[in-house]
This record gives structure tokens, C-alpha cells and sequence, in this order.
């Protein structure tokens, strides 16, 4: 059991291999925390101290026993007298904020809890239990039970909320986050990967200091600016020491993570749906599930945090016929064509690609409706037979004959003003009465909320997948959400529109995997605007961001690694100069970057010099030699390329220690440099090494403490790529 009940002490206890989490029930059911960390034994309610503070609130049964602005809530709500952020908030009919939850009753079983409508961490029946704690408060209508689910080899321990209305009347939930955590003392770092379009996920370490920040999206994903997961580190911990938690909230929409530190120097995290352009009515007998939040323990250092992530997200997250399997290699064609295409010139591309040993040709944007640019056809979602010359099948059937597979660019979600799907039903979009709209790429969005905009949408696009042989998707979202008006709603629920339009994407991707259960899919909003951990639920990979850039692409991945495997980066070699900021950098460099993520080209790979053609073909078989070691090796950071300017490294490393893959990429051009080392890392002390191609032995203690020196490589934006063999 790694879940207990002490009915003596009052506690529960949840254990993984490494780590501990303990909850208090309080003095008058209150609900408490008490420690998350190290794994340790026994009944740690020692650590609770009930003191009265200046200016705080007391329970109205104590008298002044104690004061509740000062205590570790363990689900922190409004209205209890504690005045730091809350995670859970509501109003009664009468339109009173808040509530006094206590404890009412708890069940523990085995396997792993699910949540309706939502994606979700999943478990075997062994490899999990699960916590259910009730809380309720009857004079204001509601019922809040906390799920808990622990993966004992994880290290990981994941929380969810459902909030019931026990009312006779309607209640609406106006904050409701999926988790939070009270720290009682300590000094910590707040670590979190801010970004930009086109320059996502860099990494932010600050000081929680005395005061609060906060980060999030309002715009209908979980954006390009920032990312749902953060780390809440020991001030000390690096890379390889110190205590961290992450945290990644398995939700694709608007959210926010709050990190508080009082005036008694306790820390709080918080992290769920954000509160802001959100409330959600509840008629009695209802219930609201918040998205889970996925806790991850290290108490060895970043690195194996992110590995532990990484084997969570891998083995417990993504689903479907690539999970595990081999991807194929494949050439977009959105940089060899952009709109300019038709069924022709596809064959051509896919024939090139074939000869150099690429697997999978994907059509990009272009072939559906009247879509001649950006300003049109968004929501018609027929092929333009006129513009590909012949029909979808048949111009596949050609490609699959050369030995390719066929995969589609689909938007679902959005529509343009000239389109046939809006002049038919122009309430479908969000639009405000009266007002103009604002525009995003000439185009508007779909509301999701509506089953019925899903159910056409999906029906059309199915249409066109049964009538081919469609073996990739890959699902883009090119503008956020904004002018947010439903048609369908009442006024009273609309500030739950953005939730229940994720919630309708989640039903569409749903549908889609289940009617094409070995359909490779490929998630995308305008390259990384949606790179969360719930869309991961429904794809195995994510187009990691618009900007192909090899070099710039080592940043973004670089912090995109701190909680998402390679295996989720979808990562292609372009062209050079690059499209997007004009550098010019080597193919190998290009290939050793996209390598490290799900590879593949976007380019025409006819146009390429007959010397680089040949590198291609060795990039492709070695991408396969190096597939497994990339996709379900350990995945260290050698160095942060955000702070070292003359070199960017990183490894991947077997389990069992018998091989590694080092990367290493220089930053810049010298004259006359000095030498550069790179001590590696996951080897076997004791154990013999040589690199492939070469007769040297090492010893493992020697390559990861003394190190090894780069080859000079004359020329900016250089590569050298070992593969490092136990002998």
C-alpha cells in the first residue's frame, strides 16, 4: 500500500518510492498539509503549530486558539478566513463569494481515478491508488472531493478537484484550480519556461521572495508566452543535487500557476484553470471536474526530475499506435510549396523524398475549400479537386505506391469570413453582437462548446479520411481565442465557454483517435501555442514551434526538455538560410538538432545538391540506428546554451548504461579558441568505453569527471555527434 490512514494521528500519508506526501485532518475538520518531500516515516503532525497572529481570523469555534491565515491549507479556499491567494472560490444564489470546507468523510482504493471529459494520467491497477477526500460546507451548496493517485516508480503523485452542488438551488463555481501546495518553511526558486511565438519554453529561474507573481494565458491555449508546468526548486538544487517538485497541469486552455510567499515565510503554489474570464454554474446535483495536476519529486537534482517527467508523459500520458513505435521520417510540404501545389507537383515531391529514404509526405496547407491564401476556405473542409487536378485518392494511391505514406494539415477549429461553412452558420464563430471582430490570420474561431459545430466539423474531415488513405494529421490552431460569445449559451454560463470550447477540441481529438486508432497525429498551434501536457493525452507529438532555426531550436528544446521528452518534439531540418531569420547553418547541425526531437525535413528535397542528398540518406539511417537511445534514453542537459556562448551540449544515455549519444554544437567562430570540454553523463564508472569509429578506450569515470576534448571545427554553427559504446 502506498496510501495510508491513520486514524489515530489523523493523517493520510502518501508514499512513492522516493517521496512522501502528508495531510492533516485539523482541529474542527480542518484540512491541512503538512509535508511533501524526501520520503520519511511516521506521524509528521509535530510539525503543525497553531498560533494566534495580529490581524488574523480565527475559526468561530476557537475562540482565539489559533489563526487561519497563518496555516498549510491543503486545498486553500476563500471565505475561511485565511486571506493569501485562494485555489477554490463560489457564490451562492444570492450571489455570497465563499465557503468554510471541513473535512466529511475519505475512501482509498486501488488503480487509478479517471476524469469525464478530460485527459488524464493513466495507470494499472497495480500501479497506482488512489485518495478521495471530501469536504463540504452545507450552508453554502457544495461538496469538493480531492483526488489524489500515487505512481509509486514515478515518484509522481497527481491531484484533480470535482466541486458538487448539494444545494436546492444553482451555485457558480468562480475559481476552482486543480491543486495546490503549502510549504511551511524553507528557501525556494520558482523555475518556469516563459517564451514568445516562435521563441517558446526558455527558462526563468527567480527567487520566491516576499510578495507574489503569477503567470498564465488568457488566450484559449496555454499559449506561446507560457507553459503550464513550473518547478518549485531548493535554492541550491542544480542539475544533478537538491530537492525540486514540478508541477505540469494536463490542460490545453487558459490557466494560471500563482507562487505566494507571506509574511511567515510559507510558501504557496497553485496551478489550475484560470480564474479569470471563467465562472461555471452549477444546478443542484452537478458537478464541475477540474483538469489534474501532475506532481513529479526529485530529490536528486533538475535532471532526474525532468526523467522521471519524461517517463511519465511517454508511458502514462500519450496513448495510441505510436506511443512506443518507430515514427516515420517525413517531408512537410509547406516550405517546398507553401499554397503553390497541386496533385502533380505532390507526386514529384514525394518521389525525391523516396529515393533519399524519407517514409511520409505530408500535405500542409491548401487543399480544401477555396483556399488560395490565408484570407479563405478555413471550414470547408472538401478537397479542391479543381486546384490538385485530380481527386485526394487518387494523387495518394500514386504515393503510396512509390512506398510513402500520406498524412493532412487540418485546422479544425477556425474559419474564414469566405468560407461556405460561414456564410451558412456565422453564429458558430465567436463574434460579439455588434461589434466587429478581431482578427487573427484573416480568420475567426469555431466555438467548440457546441456540439454541434463539432459534430460538422468532424463529419466533413472524417469524410475526407475515409476517402484516402490519411495516416497523419497533423492539427494546427493558427490565432487565439478572443470575442468570446455563444450563441448557445445562457448569459449565466458564459464565462464557461472557453472551458467547455477545450473540453470540445478534447471530444474532437477523442473521436478522431478512436475512428483511426493507428493514425499518427501531430498537435500544433502556430508551431508551440499548445505544448501541454493534456493535448499530449491525444498526441504522441507536438510541433515543438514555427521557428526552424537549428540554432534557435536548441534553446527552445533545450527548455521544452526540463518536462517534455524528445520523443514529444516534433523537430525538421529546413532549408538554409533558414525562412524564418535568414541563417545560414550546416545540414548536419540541422539534422543533429531535428534528431533530437520526432525528425523530418521541410524542404524540396529535389532541389538539394547531390552531395547533400547523400547526407540526408545517412542522416535518415542513422536517425533509425539512434531511435530507440533518442526516444527512451535518460536525457541529460550538458550545458544551458541560454548561458554559455561558445557551445551548446546535450546526451542521451541507455537505462542500463551500454551507450549514449553526446551532441555538441558550437555557438560561434574563433580564431585560435581555446579547447572546449564536455564531461558526460549516465555512464558506468567502473566500465570500459570507446567511441564508435574509433580505437580509444575510456574508462565511464574518466569521460564523466575528467571529461572530453571537441575536435576544433572550423567555421560558425559546427557539430560533433559521438555515439559513446560499453565494451
Amino acid at each position: 500500500m502506498s496510501v495510508f490512514y491513520d486514524e489515530n494521528a489523523n493523517t493520510f500519508t502518501l508514499n512513492t518510492d522516493n517521496s512522501t506526501y502528508q495531510i492533516l485532518i485539523g482541529r474542527y475538520g480542518i484540512l491541512l498539509h503538512l509535508y511533501y518531500g524526501e520520503k520519511t516515516a511516521g506521524d509528521l503532525s509535530y510539525l503543525m503549530t497553531y498560533n494566534v497572529r495580529g490581524f488574523s481570523l480565527n475559526p468561530y469555534e476557537t475562540g482565539r486558539e489559533f489563526s487561519l491565515d497563518t496555516m498549510p491549507f491543503e486545498y486553500p479556499h476563500y471565505g475561511n478566513g485565511d486571506y493569501r491567494h485562494a485555489s477554490f472560490n463560489m457564490k451562492n444564489a444570492d450571489g455570497v463569494y465563499g465557503c468554510d470546507l471541513r473535512y466529511k468523510s475519505h475512501r482509498i482504493t486501488k488503480g487509478k481515478y479517471a476524469i469525464p471529459k478530460l485527459p488524464a494520467v493513466y495507470a494499472g491497477e497495480n500501479e497506482a491508488e488512489t485518495l478521495e477526500i471530501v469536504l463540504a460546507d452545507e450552508a453554502a451548496g457544495a461538496e469538493v472531493t480531492l483526488k489524489y493517485a500515487t505512481l509509486d516508480k514515478l515518484d509522481v503523485i497527481t491531484k484533480a478537484v470535482s466541486v458538487k452542488n448539494i444545494a436546492d438551488k444553482e451555485i457558480t463555481v468562480t475559481k476552482a484550480y486543480s491543486g495546490a501546495l503549502d510549504v511551511m518553511y524553507g528557501d525556494y526558486d520558482a523555475v518556469y519556461l516563459p517564451g514568445r511565438s516562435t521563441g517558446e519554453r526558455h527558462v526563468k529561474r527567480v527567487p520566491v521572495s516576499p510578495g507574489s507573481f503569477s503567470f498564465g494565458s488568457v488566450r484559449g491555449n496555454s499559449s506561446h508566452q507560457y507553459n503550464p508546468f513550473m518547478i518549485l526548486a531548493d535554492r541550491e538544487a542544480t542539475e544533478d543535487k537538491g530537492s525540486c517538485i514540478g508541477m505540469a497541469l494536463l490542460y490545453s486552455g487558459n490557466f494560471k500557476c500563482e507562487v505566494e510567499y507571506d509574511q511567515y515565510r510559507k510558501t504557496r503554489v497553485s496551478m489550475g484553470v484560470n480564474g479569470e474570464l471563467f465562472e461555471y454554474a452549477l444546478k443542484p446535483g452537478e458537478v464541475f471536474d477540474t483538469p489534474e495536476l501532475a506532481y513529479i519529486y526529485s530529490g536528486e537534482g533538475l535532471t532526474v526530475l525532468s526523467q522521471r517527467a519524461h517517463k511519465l508523459i511517454r508511458g502514462h500520458i500519450c496513448r495510441g499506435a505510436y506511443r512506443d513505435a518507430m515514427r516515420p521520417v517525413l517531408v512537410n510540404s509547406w516550405e517546398a510549396t507553401y499554397f503553390d501545389f497541386n496533385g502533380e507537383k505532390l507526386v514529384k515531391l514525394a518521389k525525391d523524398a523516396a529515393e533519399l529514404g524519407i517514409e511520409t509526405l505530408v500535405l500542409d496547407d491548401g487543399w480544401f475549400g477555396n483556399r488560395t491564401g490565408d484570407a479563405t476556405g478555413l471550414g470547408d473542409w472538401y478537397v479542391n479537386e479543381e486546384k490538385m487536378g485530380e481527386p485526394l485518392s487518387a494523387t495518394v494511391k500514386k504515393i503510396n505506391s512509390l512506398g510513402m505514406k500520406f498524412g493532412l494539415w487540418i485546422e479544425p477549429e477556425m474559419v474564414s469570413e469566405d468560407s461556405d461553412l460561414y456564410r451558412t452558420h456565422p453564429d458558430w464563430a465567436f463574434t460579439i453582437p455588434g461589434r466587429k471582430p478581431k482578427m487573427g490570420r484573416n480568420q475567426l474561431v469555431l466555438d467548440f462548446s457546441r456540439k454541434e459545430v463539432v459534430d460538422c466539423v468532424f463529419d466533413q474531415i472524417a469524410a475526407v479520411m475515409d476517402a484516402a488513405n490519411v495516416e497523419y494529421i497533423k492539427m494546427d490552431m493558427n490565432r487565439c481565442l478572443m470575442d468570446i460569445y455563444s450563441a448557445a449559451e445562457t448569459r449565466q454560463n458564459a464565462g464557461a465557454t472557453m472551458y467547455k470550447h477545450v473540453l470540445g477540441v478534447y471530444d474532437f481529438l477523442e473521436r478522431l483517435l478512436g475512428r483511426y486508432p493507428n493514425l499518427l497525429f501531430e498537435s500544433c498551434n502556430g508551431g508551440g501555442g499548445r505544448f501541454d501536457a493534456g493535448i499530449l493525452y491525444y498526441s504522441p507529438q507536438i510541433w515543438c514551434s514555427d521557428n526552424t532555426d537549428a540554432i534557435e531550436r536548441i534553446k527552445i528544446q533545450h527548455g521544452t526538455s526540463f518536462c517534455y521528452p524528445s520523443s514529444t518534439m516534433g523537430a525538421h531540418v529546413t532549408v538554409s538560410p533558414n525562412h524564418q531569420i535568414g541563417r545560414s547553418t550546416p545540414l548536419k547541425t540541422r539534422a543533429a538538432v531535428a534528431m533530437s526531437g520526432t525528425f523530418g525535413y521541410e524542404l524540396d528535397p529535389g532541389k538539394l545538391p547531390d552531395a547533400e542528398k547523400e547526407q540526408v540518406k545517412q542522416q535518415i539511417k542513422d536517425y533509425k540506428k539512434y531511435w530507440s537511445l533518442i526516444h527512451r534514453g535518460l536525457y541529460f542537459r550538458l550545458t544551458n546554451p541560454n548561458e554559455n556562448p561558445d557551445f551548446a551540449a546535450w546526451e542521451f544515455a541507455s537505462e542500463d548504461k551500454k551507450e549514449a549519444l553526446l551532441n555538441f554544437v558550437t555557438l560561434d567562430a574563433w580564431c585560435n579558441p581555446p579547447v572546449f570540454y564536455v564531461k558526460v553523463k549516465g555512464l558506468d564508472p567502473d566500465a570500459a568505453y570507446y567511441i564508435e569509429g574509433k580505437e580509444k578506450t575510456y574508462t565511464g569515470s574518466a569521460l564523466m569527471n575528467a571529461g572530453i576534448p571537441a575536435p576544433y571545427m572550423k567555421g560558425e554553427y559546427q557539430t560533433w555527434q559521438i555515439h559513446i559504446i560499453q565494451k
